[in-house]
């Protein structure tokens, strides 16, 4: 009897062990799976697909909405003004696209005028030169695409936003400081806003050719300020990338640290799409 009991001990405690140690293991890789998703790393790549795929299964959508989610990286780059910065917003192909539709429609940017100023007495302000393009002008389809992306990211409908502004800065050129948004008590009564605009660019730039923000976070602005330095926040341009800033407050007055300008191009060539967003539908929708 003895003996029959000390053999089921040999054979119980082998048993015993491997349990705990099957025990142990599965504690431990089970926290890993767990606490993986918080701690950002990337053990369980094909689990963490499958978490997400449930976490963003499509909702029933209006008439107007969209089956898929839209998922677009930003940064926010200011609150004042609201400025957000969008990494490999367009590909290379499609930049590329849109310069080659522009490139032979270009002539020398405008100002609109403000009372009392001319042509003559606004030289130098605006020195690039550019086109205007909408999504008809554009027949690979890439235009089209680029807006609905914005319209998503603006959360403001396409037929809100004026035509493409395709602009090329060459060497030494620029655009001074200045306001989107037309002041009424300076531009005379508009029939609707400019709220927001978001440039696409569509090369980098060697050296210069910065987007600026000279009033961000209040920035200088109750002291002189000559409208030509580029100073305050200044986003270099890459391909592809984009920034989307809003000129006017939810209140409808416009954001006085929306103040922006083009630096001059000290070395390269900078192309950029720029589209204005209205706070009504525009005529060519």
């Amino acid at each position: 009897m003895r003996v029959s009991r000390l053999r089921k001990a040999k054979v119980e405690l082998p048993i015993l062990l491997l349990s705990c140690s099957l025990c142990l293991m599965t504690g431990f890789f089970g926290s890993n799976l767990f606490l993986e998703p918080f701690a950002g790393g990337d053990r369980w790549p094909l689990r963490r697909s499958v978490r997400e795929e449930v976490r963003l299964l499509a909702v029933p959508h209006g008439i107007t909405g969209e089956s898929n989610h839209a998922l677009i990286p930003f940064q926010v780059l200011s609150w004042k003004p609201r400025a957000f910065y969008f990494p490999e917003f367009a590909t290379v192909d499609q930049c590329q696209t849109i310069i080659k539709t522009a490139k032979s429609r270009l002539t020398p940017s405008t100002l609109f005028l403000r009372k009392g100023e001319t042509e003559e007495n606004t030289k130098g302000i605006r020195t690039s030169t550019g086109t205007f393009l909408s999504a008809s002008d554009d027949s690979t389809g890439t235009l089209e695409l680029i807006e609905k992306k914005i319209a998503r990211v603006t959360k403001i409908p396409r037929e809100n936003g004026e035509a493409f502004n395709i602009l090329r800065y060459e060497l030494g050129q620029r655009y001074a400081s200045h306001y989107d948004a037309f002041d009424p008590a300076q531009y005379g009564p508009q029939k609707s806003h400019r709220v927001a605009t978001f440039l696409l660019y569509m090369s980098d730039v060697e050296e210069g050719g910065e987007t600026c923000f000279p009033f961000e976070n209040g920035f200088i602005m109750h002291i002189g300020y000559d409208y030509e330095k580029c100073i305050g926040l200044k986003i270099k341009p890459r391909m592809g990338d984009g920034i989307l800033f809003y000129s006017m407050f939810v209140n409808h007055t416009i954001d006085p640290t929306s103040l922006h300008g083009s630096c001059p191009v000290i070395k390269g060539e900078k192309w950029v799409a720029t589209k204005w967003i209205r706070d009504q539908r525009e005529e060519q929708y």
